[in-house]
């Protein structure tokens, strides 16, 4: 099924002028209104521990984030591999570009196998050469008697792949099979390249990789310690909202109720059964899980930025575009997840990134609601800080929650950086071969930096020490003990005492 890309462009741009206008009206009734008469919907909010920090402590708080997470990398870089790579290097004789390759020894914490193919030759290296080749692989397991046997739901697989040569970089790997669910400890695979003919290729590396075991285990442990952390984190801020009405609380607490325990979720407390099952439902699971867990992250900060000045939350005009925006994303990332891992039982080498030609359609619609996302929350983010930068208490909300997104988008773009380049959409990355992170210190980086915001968040926004005895703060702009000082409140006191007098004299003179 082919997207039609102008339709879709037409529609995308309907919505986004949809969006611009009702935003440019409501803009033009804000501005219509007194600063100290508009119309909002007054509520009480629990008052937070971030209104009881000192500079120091907050700045201490800073410290301690970052700190937990340099540990974090450093214990990543001085952990394993994250892969387990076997080269075996043929000759050509010939032109005979059929082999017969036998996998090393897997165990279940090998959990895939990735079997790629280098081209080596001199004429590659005068030129640029880009061209088409043919692959055919033949799938072969050891049963349990040490005999070599086809799986009966593979026959011979025979895919195109892009060969390109350069004589700076030399010829790119080609994905020959991955494996996603490891049955058996020894795999074999007849292999045909067909192409390859005038080229006069001296010989072929190819290459067996696979986790590292010594890593899976780091991973599970890791997994495990997050997981508790997080499980006695929710614990401690449930109990601590637990004496005040769910209506009192404020926009960032009723989040955090919610991404604490999907937070849970990221951290996959049925992650080893990866180990201990043969099967892909739990590789679906954890791959669902996490992208669950970053959308409901991308949705809290647009819901927070928007909520912070507006207390009135109406589920139509308030939440749906941010959960149409979020959703499409969310879809599109677990459609292509389950996809690869549902045709890859049947086919391993089956690559979606090369073999399917909607691909290209999924990331463009991707980006296309990305883009849209990173523009609305920039809007709601300027308008925030337009209209609340004045109030204290609301500003220290402001700026202690963009530092710490600042930080997570930050952190996480450099490492994407570092892993992929500049330019994350180019050729080597349609047919990349990757595992999910490139070594131990972007692993705990990625999970350190994600439970350590939740975690930072939830010390900051839950209750004060006084917060059931003192009274509350009111979750509005509006609200006097946020926008007025003592000496205000007591001008506007003297001068409605005048007023009345006033008024009273006039009725006096009136009546005689």
């Amino acid at each position: 099924m082919y997207i039609d890309a102008e339709r879709l462009l037409i529609l995308i741009l309907w919505i986004i002028l949809l969006v611009i206008r009702e935003r440019v009206d409501n803009l033009k009734k804000f501005s219509l209104e007194p600063a100290r008469r508009r119309d909002y919907h007054v509520r009480r909010s629990v008052q937070m521990r971030l209104y009881t920090l000192s500079k120091r402590q907050f700045v201490l708080v800073f410290i301690c984030f970052f700190a937990a997470f340099g540990v974090s990398v450093l214990i990543g870089v001085t952990g394993p591999s994250i892969d387990v790579t076997n080269s075996t290097q043929h000759a050509v004789t010939d032109s005979n570009y059929s082999f017969v390759l036998e996998s090393p020894s897997l165990t279940k914490f090998s959990r895939s196998l990735w079997l790629t193919a280098i081209i080596n030759s001199t004429e590659y290296k005068n030129d640029k050469i880009q061209r088409k080749l043919r692959v055919d692989v033949t799938v072969r397991a050891r049963k349990g008697d040490a005999s070599w046997e086809r799986l009966e739901y593979l026959n011979i697989l025979s895919h195109e792949r892009d060969l390109m040569c350069s004589k700076k970089d030399g010829c790119q790997p080609i994905l020959v099979v991955h494996i996603g669910v490891l049955e058996f400890a020894h795999y074999q695979f007849t292999v045909e390249l067909k192409g390859l003919e005038t080229s006069q290729a001296n010989s072929i590396t190819f290459c067996f990789r696979s986790y590292n075991p010594v890593f899976s285990n780091m991973e599970i442990w890791f997994r495990f310690i997050f997981l508790v952390l997080t499980f006695i984190v929710t614990c401690m801020f449930a109990h601590a909202l637990r004496k005040f009405s769910i209506r009192d609380w404020s926009v960032e607490q009723k989040w955090l109720s919610v991404l604490l325990p999907l937070l849970l979720l990221y951290n996959n407390p049925v992650f080893p059964l990866i180990f201990l099952v043969n099967s892909w439902v739990p590789v679906i699971v954890d791959t669902i899980f996490q992208t669950t867990f970053l959308s409901a992250l991308l949705l809290f900060w647009l819901c927070a930025y928007h909520g912070i000045r507006q207390s009135d939350r109406k589920w139509m005009k308030f939440y749906l575009p941010k959960v149409i925006i979020v959703g499409a994303m969310w879809i599109i990332g677990i459609t292509m997840t389950c996809w690869q891992q549902y045709r890859g039982l049947y086919d391993p080498t089956f690559n979606y990134k090369v073999d399917s030609g909607n691909f290209v359609a999924l990331i463009s619609i991707f980006f296309v609601f990305g883009a849209l996302y990173l523009l609305y929350l920039l809007f709601l983010v300027i308008r925030a800080f337009t209209e609340l930068r004045s109030l204290p208490y609301m500003n220290l909300r402001l700026q202690f929650m963009t530092i710490l997104m600042l930080c997570v988008v930050i952190v996480s773009t450099v490492i994407t950086i570092l892993r992929y380049g500049v330019s994350v959409i180019k050729e080597d990355f349609v047919s990349e071969l990757s595992t999910y992170y490139k070594n131990s210190a972007e692993f705990l980086a990625f999970y350190s930096l994600l439970n350590l915001y939740l975690y930072t968040m939830a010390f900051v926004y839950s209750p004060s020490k006084n917060a059931y005895k003192d009274s509350y703060f009111k979750d509005n702009p509006t609200f006097a003990m946020l926008n007025e000082s003592e000496d205000d409140m007591g001008s506007e006191d003297e001068e409605n005492q005048r007023t009345s007098l006033t008024s009273s004299r006039y009725q006096d003179s009136d009546n005689e």
